[in-house]
């Protein structure tokens, strides 16, 4: 009987993660949707169902061209290699190993190896599991769908790179599961907080995580996260909420900083929509931060951190081989796409802060990808970037030779992507 158990749950998980992949098949039956997981689980993925240990992985480079700046380069943007090992019936292990911009060397500012994910997965039934380890939160939509062949365009939403700070993993304890009765699946997690003292002034709250390397555990976070399926839309609204201050009480007294578990707290709430059916796709996602203590973290560190963020977007795509059934491209997709996005990384800012126009964005990227086989894309892509104007407070020692601020600029972006 367990193994009956075990086999519908390596049925179900596969469905999942063929539902993740949403941008290369077809939609599927509200029973293949409702499986919980962590959207990165290949432990059962490419028919290695029955392996005790699992090798895969994914990739993508890409060529992009600065029309402003006259500048072009060329970068490996990461290489990642998963392993997993399946243990018992209950119990396995998941890993990611990711090399970003091709190597790490001395001096250089450029390339990270890091570990994306480690940790444990112990199955309680079919529905229901508890993760231990580095994992991903099941915040947004790329985050744990994050692979190539998962978005469109080269380029991830800005919006959930620059305000979702995707990929985003932290240490911590999460429960996962689905009702029975209703088509929902829902989440909670405990994870390390963020760190106010590595919050950057355009860049979010991206500098604050940890990413598993001695992470702060004087503060802590919660994040939820529920999604609802009817038919071929999916819902999805999630959460954080979390101390900023690793710092003992007394450091942080001393910078008259908040400390404790939801110490100098932050807040952040998303929701999303998505919709799959005969080729056509349609995403939107909206979120915002509130920091409500940020006066008190630029008083410490001068760092200008605003008190509230947010951005959102929507885009349109279609398979234009959708109709095609026979000939030499029944099988293969190319999927067109148009994605709009608007952020604001500091649309409110404390009487200690300074307002960058810059910060305030829009972009339009209208694109194509190209699927010889399922796993396998070639992407390109326009994106046209439009700001407020720049802030001349916020410019040190300024050249007196320099160009004026543009506040509009075009990028061409070719990649390609892949995942085994």
């Amino acid at each position: 009987m367990l193994r009956f158990i075990l086999l519908l749950s390596i049925l179900f998980y596969t469905c999942q993660r063929s539902r993740a992949q949403q941008a290369v098949t077809p939609a599927q039956t509200p029973a293949q949707q409702l499986i919980a997981n962590t959207g990165e689980d290949s432990m059962n993925t490419y028919g290695s169902g029955h392996a005790k240990t699992v090798i895969s992985g994914y990739g993508e480079l890409y060529y992009q061209r600065d029309f402003d700046r006259k500048q072009s380069l060329v970068d490996l943007k990461r290489a990642v290699l998963f392993v997993g090992h399946q243990f018992t019936g209950r119990i396995a292990f998941f890993s990611e190993l990711e090399v970003e911009d091709a190597k790490v060397e001395n001096g250089s500012f450029a390339g990270e190896v890091g570990m994306e994910q480690a940790y444990l997965k112990f199955s309680l039934n079919p529905r229901q599991y508890i993760v231990a380890g580095l994992f991903l939160p099941r915040i947004g939509i790329v985050n744990e769908n994050h692979l190539p062949i998962n978005f469109n365009g080269v380029e991830r939403p800005l919006v959930e790179t620059m305000i979702i700070p995707s990929t985003w993993r932290e240490i911590g304890v999460g429960f996962y599961g689905q009702t029975t009765a209703l088509p929902f699946t829902y989440s909670i997690a405990v994870v390390n907080g963020l760190n106010n003292s590595s919050f950057e002034h355009g860049s979010g709250i991206t500098g604050g995580r940890a990413e598993g390397q001695f992470a702060g555990a004087n503060n802590l976070a919660v994040t939820a996260a529920v999604h609802f399926f009817a038919g071929n839309w999916k819902f999805q609204v999630s959460g954080y909420a979390g101390g900023t201050t690793p710092l003992n009480p007394r450091a942080a007294d001393s910078l008259q900083l908040e400390s404790g578990v939801f110490g100098t707290p932050l807040y952040l709430a998303e929701g999303d929509i998505q919709y799959n059916n005969k080729g056509i796709s349609f995403k939107a996602l909206g979120c915002n931060i509130s920091i409500p203590e940020a006066a008190s973290i630029n008083r410490a560190y001068a760092s200008n951190v605003p008190s509230q963020i947010y951005g959102a977007y929507a885009e349109l795509g279609y398979n234009v081989l959708q109709t095609v059934k026979k000939g030499i491209f029944s099988g293969k997709q190319v999927n067109v796409f148009a994605r709009y996005e608007v952020l604001d990384l500091n649309a409110q800012i404390p009487t200690t802060g300074v307002y960058d126009g810059t910060e305030k964005q829009s972009h339009l990227v209208a694109g194509v990808g190209y699927f010889p086989i399922p796993h396998v894309v070639i992407k390109a892509d326009v994106r046209l970037m439009h700001t407020g104007p720049q802030n001349p407070d916020l410019l040190l020692n300024p050249n007196p030779n320099a160009l004026p601020y543009n506040p509009n600029n075009s990028f061409l972006n070719i990649g390609i992507g892949y995942s085994f």
